[in-house]
């Protein structure tokens, strides 16, 4: 889990040794050719909004054009089995997300191990998770919620089986003993239709998702996994207030590259993407849809990707979840 102590030490460290990182790379011969930047989401979605934000300065950064490439299919996976199979040159590289940490145990079998074939360059950002509902409902808060479970059947959408919106999910239905039917769609953005109309009934997943749809009064926020109220939602009780108190959560995103690739390269791409994440633009622009930047080194985000493979097979084997 993303916490404090971690975004400070990210900071720092990346301050540190940001300097150091791009002399060395005044002597690498990279990039030469385009580059491409791969997203196993749909557009729309954190994964997407990140890998944009970034490639609007990484082009100039870099010198050389950065072409985005979505895949989406089966929360991620399609897209990290291709790119873990890419030339370890880098020229290949894409984001990753909490559904890749939770794909580890949700899976019975992967064409590719995270930690065993790709290799952490710099974590992006990390997003806190919200909970919505049609403002069709009449329920307004989480304990209504669960009492409307309880006397009627429940429906939540998610963005595809392994997400966080799905596990998430799951994980609250342990916790509140409710029945609910997950219906996975192919991306955050095709769900909603479906959830403004009401054919389901709720969902949870990273503000950035959600925010445009909370703020048209199309769906209605009824608590956020997070310590404290968010900045962008200052009347959204969290969870814990609302007498759920292990509800703190968050997807974050970050850049691998194919096992084997140089390390000088990697340290390049690490510290010219931390730089533009930690600008002042551009850390504004995410804050303002609810993002908190990052940025830091690849050893950090190496950290943070095995506790939280750690920490959500886990949650999966708690849960029961799984996924073919």
């Amino acid at each position: 889990m993303i916490t404090r102590s971690y975004v400070a030490y990210a900071k720092a460290l990346c301050l540190l040794t940001g300097l150091y990182l791009n002399v060395a790379a005044l002597a690498i011969d990279y990039p030469n050719r385009p580059l491409r930047y791969v997203v196993g989401f749909a557009p729309g979605g954190i994964n997407d909004i990140l890998a944009r934000t970034v490639v609007q300065k990484l082009n100039d950064a870099l010198g050389q054009s950065v072409i985005i490439d979505n895949r989406p299919g089966a929360g991620g996976n399609l897209a990290a089995n291709l790119v873990a199979k890419s030339a370890p040159d880098g020229y290949t590289f894409m984001n990753i997300s909490t559904a890749h940490a939770i794909s580890q145990t949700l899976y019975a079998k992967l064409d590719y191990h995270l930690e065993r074939d790709l290799s952490p360059v710099v974590v992006l950002g990390n997003s806190a998770l919200i909970m919505v509902v049609p403002t069709g409902m009449t329920v307004k808060s989480v304990s209504e919620l669960v009492d409307w479970a309880k006397k009627n059947r429940l429906i939540y959408a998610s963005g595809g089986i392994g997400v966080i919106s799905h596990l998430s999910m799951e994980m609250f239905k342990v916790a509140t003993k409710i029945e609910a039917t997950h219906v996975p769609y192919k991306g955050v953005g095709p769900s909603i239709p479906d959830l403004i109309s009401g054919q389901a009934q709720v969902m949870i997943n990273a503000i950035p998702d959600l925010l445009p749809y909370t703020k048209g009064g199309k769906l209605r926020v009824i608590g956020s996994m997070t310590e404290h109220r968010l900045t962008v939602l200052p009347d959204t009780p969290t969870l814990i207030e609302q007498g759920y108190k292990d509800f703190v959560m968050g997807n974050w995103t970050g850049i691998v590259v194919p096992t084997g690739t140089p390390k000088s390269i990697v340290n390049h791409l690490s510290s010219t993407v931390s730089q533009i994440i930690q600008s002042a633009d551009v850390s504004k622009k995410l804050l303002d849809q609810g993002v908190d930047p990052l940025g830091g080194t690849p050893e950090a985000f190496g950290k943070l990707i095995h506790s939280e493979v750690a920490r959500f097979g886990k949650a999966v084997r708690d849960s029961g979840a799984k996924a073919e």
